[in-house]
């Protein structure tokens, strides 16, 4: 931990800048689902999908912190309209496969088009050091993110710091 006098005000520039950029990826999701025709958890569920490939209706529920009553629900819904399908796993009949159609993938797409090209733009102007330093900080997020959520779905309460 630096000591230097700089470091107070920087951290605080650093936790507004991520608590907006948060807010603002939330908005921007949001308009998206709206756009498609989606919920927000629909779009979190494909997006998810679009990721691993495929996935129980576990996983899906375990990710989109969705009962599994509502990811049941929900995937009917995707299945009906076209967006996923969902087949019995053949090592275990009670689970379900849920997939990313790939012909709709392109259309799940393309509202980020524009998005993902000026971000790319403006991940050309860093360096490898810098571009490096932005992964290792989103993957040491994404651990809080699920070590918080685990924490939060096991009743935990307590206020810890660490």
């Amino acid at each position: 931990m630096s000591h230097e006098p700089a470091h107070a005000p920087a951290m605080a520039d650093l936790m507004r800048a991520g608590r907006e950029m948060s807010r603002l990826s939330m908005v921007f999701r949001y308009a998206i689902a709206e756009r498609l025709g989606l919920t927000v958890s629909d779009l979190e569920c494909l997006d998810f999908l679009a990721d691993v490939g495929s996935a129980t209706a576990g996983q899906v529920a375990e990710r989109t912190n969705l009962t599994t009553g509502a990811v049941t629900s929900m995937l009917r819904r995707l299945q009906q309209a076209g967006y996923v399908t969902a087949e019995r796993d053949p090592a275990d009949r009670r689970r379900v496969i849920v997939a990313l159609r790939p012909e709709r993938t392109a259309e799940l797409s393309r509202p980020y088009e524009r998005f993902a090209e000026r971000a790319e733009r403006l991940i050309e102007g860093y360096s490898a050091e810098e571009v490096k330093l932005l992964v290792r900080h989103y993957d040491h997020m994404q651990a809080m993110y699920v070590a918080e959520l685990d924490r939060l779905r096991s009743g935990d309460t307590a206020q810890r710091s660490a």
